[in-house]
């Protein structure tokens, strides 16, 4: 089953990085104040990046490095996605 890697543009410009098997409901429950605690207090306003892995393993990784980068390398990844 694969799995996504998405990020997420929240209000006030900051980014949230989750993984998940269906970004659709995923952004939905984010949406509804049930998803990650970070998106209750930061509206999330639009899925902008999303990358398919072949399993939950490589998603949880790349989740992980990609958090690492700084918000300037982000937008690079953003920008370069499309």
């Amino acid at each position: 089953m694969s799995y996504f890697v998405y990020m997420l543009l929240c209000e006030g410009g900051s980014y949230y990085l989750g993984t998940t098997n269906n970004i659709a409901k995923r952004f939905q429950a984010h949406l509804a104040g049930k998803g990650a605690s970070y998106t209750r207090s930061h509206k999330p306003l639009k899925v902008v990046y999303q990358e398919e892995l072949p399993d939950k393993g490589s998603a949880l990784s790349r989740e992980h490095t990609l958090k690492k980068l700084s918000h300037a390398q982000k937008v690079i990844l953003i920008s370069s996605s499309h």
